[in-house]
């Protein structure tokens, strides 16, 4: 068999293990950049608002909705065009994209300013995790996909510990626009290291035959293909559903700093060292046991990629109340260790369904159709939501409105989980549907 020498992968398509190992580890690093680059205004926002005078609403709008925006729907023409032409090159140049964006977010002056950059950072990451998921499908078998997502998916918690250790170490050393330049430097070089070293993969090279013979049809336009997406009421449940559970992470993950310091009485040091503990030891550890799960139950009955969520989901809402009402930052910590590890269950196991459902032409505008959804409503609606709520209830609850908008996140729980139970039941009708078992 032949190799192509610059890239380690075979003529025929086919991965050398160790090659798809390496593979995985720079696509999670990137991955953890996309996220500590869209995450940091979160992590800082105290000094952020001190030296901008921003409302709670206002960062609400900057780190959820106006991101949302680009990020969101500039990722399906993307998508689109990644299917059809290079993915490794999008996922380079979008990576350089968004890294020389974040470095100008430290240069911001104003709201604005600040508005137009984040926009710009949305602009860059939309063309960073559809393609990712793409590739990781086409270096690995349908069998290893679920633990090779969950790997991916250890970009956001460990994006979030290091920007909380990182960004606020030296936002206290130095100045919050400190850690933007120097991110942001690092993820252009990060770019360029992509682009050398990772070698696009032949679509469908571990797929079935049948499945991989659906690339033998004309590809479908770019309307089509978007109508074809919604029109499968598994695709689209399981978007919804994402949307729901990702709701709650954002709203969570976008104003845990601002509370644990504003309302608990946490300090920057004791920020980047305890907050950044518990989100990358319990959301790491979280997104990986979902995904070892994922494996081993979909074995048995693909229900599983809604079940599991749907218990992770029931299960985490006691204690994030908790973490809400604790009067000390130590014990909501505590507290919040829980729905750090369940919150991102849904996260590997709707990656892998998405993935493993449709051909593998139209993996990269699938994967963008999802997150389409998952963050408009996650983390579009998710920041904007609690933002508004913190200054709606400022009148009644004074310093801890935010704690009172937080509670207001509650129920979010519950809607999520029964979204992913009726996932659960379609996915097993269409399965005894397929099988040809009565209903």
């Amino acid at each position: 068999m032949m190799e192509n020498q610059r890239t380690g992968t075979a003529i025929d398509g086919s991965v050398r293990r160790p090659r798809a190992g390496l593979v995985l580890g720079m696509l999670c690093f990137v991955y953890v950049l996309n996220f500590l680059d869209r995450q940091l205004i979160s992590i800082l926002a105290k000094p952020v608002q001190d030296a901008l005078h921003i409302s709670d609403n206002q960062l609400g709008r900057l780190t959820g909705l106006y991101f949302a925006l680009f990020y969101c729907f500039i990722a399906i023409p993307v998508g689109w065009l990644a299917d059809r032409t290079h993915r490794v090159n999008v996922l380079a140049a979008a990576c350089a994209l968004w890294s020389a964006a974040t470095a100008a977010c430290g240069m911001a002056g104003s709201y604005g300013q600040l508005a137009v950059a984040r926009m710009a950072v949305g602009v860059g990451e939309a063309g960073g995790v559809p393609p990712s998921y793409a590739i990781i499908s086409d270096y690995f078998p349908r069998e290893r996909r679920g633990t090779a997502m969950a790997i991916f998916n250890l970009g956001p918690p460990l994006g979030s510990a290091l920007g909380v250790a990182f960004g606020a170490s030296l936002a206290a050393a130095f100045d919050w626009r400190v850690p933007f330049y120097l991110i942001g430097g690092i993820g252009v070089l990060t770019a360029v290291a992509v682009y050398l070293l990772v070698a696009e993969p032949r679509r469908g090279a571990h797929d079935a035959p049948e499945v991989t013979d659906r690339n033998a049809a004309p590809p479908s336009s770019f309307m089509a293909t978007i109508a074809g997406f919604f029109a499968n009421p598994v695709l689209a449940l399981a978007s919804i559903a994402s949307g729901g559970a990702n709701f709650i992470t954002y709203g969570i993950s976008n104003f845990a700093t601002l509370l644990l310091m504003r309302e608990k009485g946490m300090t920057l040091g004791e920020v980047a060292i305890w907050y950044a503990l518990v989100v990358a030891i319990a959301m790491s550890a979280g997104i990986y046991a979902s995904g070892r799960l994922i494996d081993r139950f979909t074995k048995r009955s693909r229900a599983a990629y809604g079940y599991l969520p749907a218990l992770s989901l029931v299960v985490a809402a006691p204690f994030f109340i908790g973490f809400v009402w604790s009067p000390h930052w130590q014990w909501a910590l505590v507290f919040l260790t829980v729905p750090m590890f369940l919150n991102s269950f849904f996260l590997p196991a709707t990656v892998a369904f998405v993935q493993d459902e449709v051909s593998p032409d139209k993996r990269v505008i699938s994967g963008a159709l999802l997150l389409l959804v998952m963050n408009f409503i996650g983390l579009g609606l998710g920041p904007t939501y609690v933002g508004m709520a913190s200054d709606f209830f400022h009148a009644t609850w004074g310093a801890h409105s935010l704690q009172a908008a937080l509670y207001a996140l509650t129920p979010m729980y519950l809607i999520a989980a029964l979204l992913f139970v009726g996932l659960a039941r379609l996915i097993g009708r269409t399965e005894r549907v397929t099988k040809g078992i009565p209903r």
